[in-house]
């Protein structure tokens, strides 16, 4: 069975995705999404954009639908995966690409480049942000003053968030809790 979710902004307003049935996938609900992206609405023209256990995609096609330079979706499901490839290819998104990996592996490596804004929305209990940060920050995968968004499951503690991250905003939906952070530029 096949999904569909429709983008709520910029030059695909309206235009939907399709998603496949799998567990554990849960795309953001639309009023969050809503929200996070008035949050962004300075930073996301121009910016190099990760989206982190892509799923549905909502949030790199959101990304890319209002003027994200480039969004690289990562995700390990090959359904998944070849699901936001016939999206990219319906909407003609030039700008975005698909990494079809386990997302720590694919963080535990040296960053080829760096991101300005990275969404992190992994399965909801199965404590995968922790590492997520750890790997983000040690290996170079963002950029000097980087956003960082988090969603996960309304109980969870975030824990293992590095220093150098200072909470901008944080809510809480239904069964979802949300937060956006600024990476701090070093000297």
């Amino acid at each position: 069975m096949k999904n569909r979710l429709r983008i709520i902004g910029g030059d695909w307003c309206s235009r939907q995705i399709i998603f496949p049935d799998v567990a554990g996938l849960r795309p953001t609900p639309s009023r969050v999404r809503e929200t996070l992206f008035n949050w962004l609405r300075h930073d996301i023209v121009g910016a190099r954009c990760l989206d982190l256990y892509a799923g549905s995609g909502a949030l790199g096609f959101e990304s890319a639908s209002r003027g994200a330079a480039s969004v690289v979706l990562v995700d390990s499901n090959p359904e998944v995966c070849a699901m936001l490839r016939d999206n990219i290819d319906r909407l003609n998104a030039r700008r975005m690409e698909v990494e079809q990996v386990e997302t720590v592996q694919f963080l535990s490596q040296p960053a080829e480049r760096d991101f300005d804004l990275v969404f992190i929305d992994p399965p909801f209990r199965r404590r995968l942000i922790p590492d997520c940060c750890r790997h983000l920050e040690r290996n170079g995968w963002l950029a000097r003053n980087a956003k960082i968004y988090i969603e996960s499951e309304r109980e969870a503690a975030l824990s293992g968030i590095p220093e150098k991250w200072v909470e901008l905003r944080g809510k809480r939906a239904g069964e979802v809790c949300y937060c956006l952070y600024s990476r701090t530029a070093s000297e």
